[in-house]
């Protein structure tokens, strides 16, 4: 491919006015100072105070779920979600070796080994195909438990993620889930904003997490969200996540040990204002997506574009080409004129914590971890 082409297209078309072209930067171009400043004057800059409430009812609101609780981060929240979903020790999750290292860590806490099914080449997510076969001929269905032959471990969950905003076969994955009685946690960490068949992501399964890291279409410089219809779940997430104690207006009682995983009211004070220009952050980011688009189709190169039947909000826009080989100079040319890019992530089976786990035939991956590149994707803005 012509790389130079693509690089002076980023520098003089997408980005005009960086110097330097990161992979994806925060924008506070809202209420963000008058809000820090609000919540300084309240004297609640900690896990109390009123921004918390109103950053978890915007996002209620916007996702339509009927419950939100505000964590410090997506692998706090990822976290206490497997063990609300009834992941313990010695049991297995299943989920995608294509996702980021947190998806694995919060199993790890848990005590819970992953069990790693292939993507699907259209969405990057878990494969409802491949998941489905693997349950059919590689688990024992009884007294209301799926247990893997290989291992004799009872799986507990799975976890699919929506990768680079794009939404992942949600509503197949959530009907296998039912029917082998596996809690289904939706990874929605990167995927805020996108829509499948006309619903959120992160609201398909008994309960879904977003992250507001700094490189999220949203951020509130750390912090995270768990998200479910369950009434159950929210009190017990709100429980988990604030040190265990028992509401009380003055007692200290912690009837088990749990998390100190509550957001700040300075960080969701950061969210409440990014919530209103989430919308806009959106479309804006759509639009990225449709120049790239347009641009690969000139010049012959593939780009990765949201699934059927779904909105994505293009957290990340990524192309694919031919090889490590063509990928990696593509990184180092790119990378030293300035113009950010990063390949996929290594594939969570390689890592050294995740290597005796059981993989399944993860052929798409290994093809996707070998030729992905994501591109520059911040919010384009005004000056």
């Amino acid at each position: 491919m012509n790389t130079s082409s693509l690089i002076s297209y980023i520098k003089n078309t997408l980005y005009p006015n960086d110097l330097s072209i990161p992979l994806h930067r925060p924008v506070f171009e809202g209420r963000e100072k008058e809000y820090l400043a609000d919540c300084i004057d309240s004297n609640f800059v900690s896990s109390v105070g009123q921004k918390v409430i109103d950053f978890e009812n915007q996002i209620r609101e916007y996702t339509g779920a009927k419950f939100a609780a505000a964590v410090v981060n997506g692998t706090a929240a990822l976290h206490a979600a497997l063990i609300i979903s009834g992941v313990t020790p010695d049991t297995e999750v299943i989920t995608q070796p294509l996702s980021f290292a947190a998806t694995c860590n919060a199993i790890a806490y848990c005590g819970a080994k992953p069990v790693f099914i292939d993507v699907n080449a259209s969405t990057l997510g878990l494969s409802a195909e491949k998941l489905e076969k693997f349950l059919k001929n590689k688990t024992q269905y009884k007294n209301g438990k799926t247990v893997n032959r290989k291992t004799r471990r009872e799986i507990t969950a799975c976890v699919p993620m929506h990768t680079f905003g794009h939404p992942c076969e949600i509503e197949d994955i959530a009907r296998l889930c039912r029917e082998y009685n596996i809690s289904l946690v939706e990874d929605a960490a990167e995927s805020l904003g996108s829509i499948y068949k006309e619903k959120h992501t992160g609201t398909f399964g008994n309960i879904g997490i977003i992250s507001f890291n700094g490189n999220k279409i949203l951020t509130t410089g750390g912090g995270g969200m768990i998200l479910t219809n369950d009434s159950a779940a929210a009190e017990r997430a709100k429980f988990l996540t604030t040190t265990g104690k028992r509401p009380h207006p003055y007692e200290f009682f912690h009837p088990e040990v749990a998390f100190n995983y509550r957001m700040p009211n300075l960080n969701a004070a950061l969210g409440c204002a990014q919530m209103e220009q989430l919308p806009a952050f959106v479309e804006k980011k759509r639009a990225l997506a449709e120049k790239y688009k347009a641009f690969c189709a000139e010049q012959k190169i593939h780009f990765i574009h949201e699934p059927a039947g779904s909105k994505s909000n293009y957290w990340l826009n990524a192309i694919l080409l031919s090889g490590r080989e063509e990928r990696d100079q593509f990184l180092k040319e790119t990378n030293s004129q300035g113009v950010m890019t990063r390949p996929v992530w290594d594939l969570m089976n390689t890592l050294p914590a995740f290597s005796d786990c059981q993989v399944e035939n993860i052929s798409t991956a290994e093809n996707m971890a070998d030729r992905l590149v994501n591109l520059p994707s911040s919010v384009p803005t005004e000056s």
